[in-house]
């Protein structure tokens, strides 16, 4: 398409009626076979494509040109993908294998910290292609708690992050054990050169606009795939391909364990490591259909080494359930009125990763258990 037709569009209309109706279509993945058929998970399914929407514009749009790197978050409390953690502050950011960038930050108290550099992306290729990886406990922090990172292609000296040419992505994890009484890490980002003069393009937001669609469309059906997968082991939680995860944009140092769960009124679902190894942390959380956290500002959805009680010889039972169990199941979760979603245990840093057994029991049982 040449500039005049570029401008033309832009001028009578055309290239945001197209993007509408894009969306429009989009919506589809709501319909998909295999997706719930109850109005309340279509609509969570609606509002999960708004939510995605609002990445898309921020990753793409607002912050979307790796000259001018910013700090945007992919997942919050009210943007949700692909079993985001709810002990996690995400930030990432938009680079570019062509630049060199600086992080500058301190440090805080914040248990698990890092870094990694991605290839492509859920719009483009599909997947995030690991490129680089750092965490906390390899960076050079001096005594004040203030560090900084080189993020390039070519190897430097002190802390560094690496790139690929084709490195798109930035992805901090900052993972908390008790949120209110720990801080988090502060970071800045900045491309390493002279300035260069930046604004807004109109020849080129039709194409960031079809950007920000297929960010929708790509996330979107590449977890609903995810769920249709899990239906072969519902309410067990094996390991999951750990390379797939990573190409999703996982941590390199956390072992996925990722199902769907599934439970009638009067059942519950017992979770059960017998043995909880040598690690930086864990947790395990439930989610919806559309592998969005369960909404953990107002239900208690998840669970992790500090918030946890474990038994007498080590090991930990969690129950999941529509009714409240009472006290004598302290790490006990609620379904927050979903009949079915996805849930996901991490063993973070550990040394090794041991099985987490699951069964489902009749809700009355627990009581005997």
């Amino acid at each position: 398409m040449g500039e005049d037709e570029r401008e033309a569009r832009i001028l009578d209309g055309r290239a945001w009626r197209d993007f509408c109706e894009r969306l429009g279509r989009i919506g589809d993945v709501v319909l998909r076979d295999g997706s719930p058929e109850t109005a309340f998970d279509r609509a969570e399914g609606y509002r999960y494509l708004t939510r995605l929407l609002r990445a898309g514009l921020e990753s793409q749009l607002e912050f979307g040109d790796p000259r001018f790197p910013g700090f945007y978050q992919l997942s919050n409390e009210t943007i949700k993908i692909g079993n985001d953690n709810p002990d996690n502050f995400y930030q990432n950011c938009t680079i570019s294998g062509a630049y060199e960038y600086r992080i500058t930050g301190t440090r805080g108290t914040v248990p698990y910290l890092s870094f990694g550099t991605k290839a492509g992306g859920y719009g483009s290729t599909g997947d995030l292609e690991p490129t680089g990886q750092i965490d906390a406990e390899a960076l050079d922090i001096d005594e004040d708690g203030r560090f900084e990172i080189h993020v390039s292609c070519e190897p430097r000296a002190g802390n560094w992050l690496a790139m690929k040419p084709e490195s798109r992505m930035l992805i901090v994890r900052q993972t908390f054990h008790d949120r209110p009484r720990e801080e988090a890490a502060r970071l800045r980002i900045e491309r390493v050169g002279e300035p260069i003069a930046g604004g807004l393009d109109p020849l080129a937001f039709e194409d960031t606009l079809g950007r920000v669609a297929a960010f929708v469309e790509g996330t979107s059906n590449k977890f609903a795939g995810w769920m249709d997968e899990y239906a072969a082991h519902v309410n067990q939680l094996p390991s999951d391909d750990q390379a797939k995860c990573q190409r999703a944009g996982g941590d390199a140092n956390i072992h996925y364990l990722q199902s769907r769960w599934c439970l009638e009124p009067d059942e519950a679902l017992l979770i059960e490591a017998r043995r909880i190894p040598d690690c930086d942390g864990w947790n395990f959380q439930v989610s919806n259909y559309w592998m969005e956290s369960l909404d953990y500002r107002f239900h208690r959805i998840h669970v992790n080494e500090h918030s946890a009680v474990l038994e007498e010889d080590g090991s930990l039972r969690i129950v999941l359930a529509h009714q409240d169990p009472g006290p004598r199941w302290p790490n006990r979760l609620t379904t927050a009125g979903h009949r079915l979603g996805g849930m996901l245990f991490r063993w973070i840093g550990a040394v090794e990763h041991p099985p987490v057994d699951t069964r489902v029991v009749p809700f009355r049982a627990l009581a005997d258990l």
